[in-house]
Formats: C-alpha cells, sequence, structure tokens
C-alpha cells in the first residue's frame, strides 16, 4: 500500500457507518469513483467489517481505516494489531495512551500498518469530561497533550477534532505525523451528536491531513453528489 494518491482525493475518508458490510459495499458502489478511502467502525464489526474490508481492498482497490480504538493491556493490544495487520489496512485506531500505542507498533510489525492515536473523542466536552473524572482543564489542552504523548510515544499520527488540528500541526512531535479529523460538516449540515465540529475546507487549512465525513453523504440522496460537493470545498 502507498500514501500516494489514486484518481480519487483521498483526503476524503467517508465513514461506512450502517449495520452490516452488505450495506457497507452497497454505498460505496453507489459513491463510486470520487472516494477511494473508507472508514469501518465498532459498529460494523459483527456484521462482516472485515470481511468488507477485504472486499474492498481487493475487488474494488480501496484504501481502509479500520477504527477500532483498541484499548487493554500491552500483550492484549499487540496481539490484536499483529492479526489485523495481515489484512492489508491502511489506518488502525487505538487510543492515545502511550503505553497502547508502545504495544501497537510492536503488533504492527514491518506492516505499513499506520497507528493513530484517540485523543478526547469528538462528542466529548468539558462535562463530559468531568463525568469521566478526567483531570480538569480546557478541552483543547488536554486534547494536543495527550496528542504530543501518543506522537512520542511511537504513534504515526492521531484523531482529533477540527478544533485541535493547528495546534497538533504546530507540535515539534508531529512533524511527519497524521492528522485526522472526524466531527467534519459541511456548511448546514446538522452537527447531530459531535460537538466540536468544522467545514472540510477549514479542518484541511488547519493542519488535517484527512476528513472522516459520515452521515452528511450516507444520509444524502445521492451519496455520490454529496461526496463530490464535500470535496471540491476542499482547499
Amino acid at each position: 500500500m502507498t500514501d500516494t494518491l489514486s484518481k480519487s482525493d483521498d483526503r476524503l475518508i467517508v465513514a461506512l457507518d450502517v449495520p452490516n458490510a452488505l450495506a457497507g459495499l452497497e454505498l460505496a458502489q453507489r459513491i463510486g469513483d470520487p472516494v477511494g478511502f473508507y472508514k469501518i467502525g465498532l459498529g460494523m464489526l459483527t456484521g462482516g467489517g472485515l470481511a468488507l474490508a477485504r472486499e474492498l481492498i481487493d475487488e474494488m482497490d480501496k484504501r481502509i481505516f479500520l477504527d477500532m480504538k483498541l484499548f487493554d493491556i500491552g500483550n492484549t493490544v499487540e496481539a490484536a494489531v499483529k492479526g489485523l495487520a495481515h489484512y492489508g489496512l491502511d489506518f488502525l485506531t487505538v487510543h492515545g495512551d502511550p503505553q497502547v500505542v508502545r504495544a501497537a507498533q510492536e503488533g504492527k510489525g514491518s506492516s505499513d500498518l499506520k497507528i493513530l492515536a484517540v485523543t478526547v473523542l469528538t462528542s466529548l466536552d468539558r462535562d463530559d469530561l468531568d463525568q469521566m473524572m478526567i483531570t480538569p482543564g480546557d478541552v483543547q489542552e488536554i486534547v494536543v497533550e495527550r496528542a504530543r504523548r501518543a506522537m512520542a510515544a511511537g504513534a504515526d499520527g492521531v484523531i482529533a477534532s477540527p478544533h485541535e488540528a493547528a495546534m497538533i500541526r504546530a507540535l515539534p512531535e508531529a512533524t511527519g505525523k497524521l492528522i485526522v479529523t472526524p466531527g467534519v460538516r459541511p456548511a448546514g449540515a446538522e452537527t447531530g451528536d459531535q460537538k466540536r465540529v468544522a467545514t472540510p475546507a477549514k479542518a484541511i487549512s488547519d493542519g488535517a491531513d484527512h476528513i472522516v465525513v459520515g452521515r452528511p453523504i450516507k444520509s444524502a440522496p445521492d451519496p455520490r453528489s454529496a461526496a463530490e460537493a464535500i470535496l471540491a470545498e476542499l482547499p
């Protein structure tokens, strides 16, 4: 696999947040050539998500971001990543705790799999963090510090909201690292359960390498046209 862009603009990653592999394949077929990169998340794992990943890679020449947000003791994370590294995936998420990141890097071995660290979920705000007994402080500062520590531990990049992309990109530790931003919504779109959002153009301008968009494309009457409209917004 390669980081070289194909005929599609792989800065856009479409989230296949659908119930099963058949629905995911149908959505990818409806979108067609404009999108070459798809995210498969935990919600589809029991609905054939890994089988869909293989089909999209082998039959449609697509790139895959597997969003598992792995979090466990080091030996378990290492073993899980070692198994997933054989699927030909591009990106895999783990929680951004340094010991988890280090274990994931051990597990991926010599594969081209990129380990992306989750900082703070884009559905969370300060009230949520208080409920979780997370250290007091500004959410952005917590995200940036978690990103710094994860990258120092060897993460190939981080997942962060568009609100933190510019600050993370400015970190010395971010040189050569990927920033992938969920919580991206076209102008005028509903935010849903996302609390820290931005437009596609803003996210890219602030330093994101890839944006992840789900519902605005999946729920559109014409998903292909919706994806093309988002791509047209990118600088």
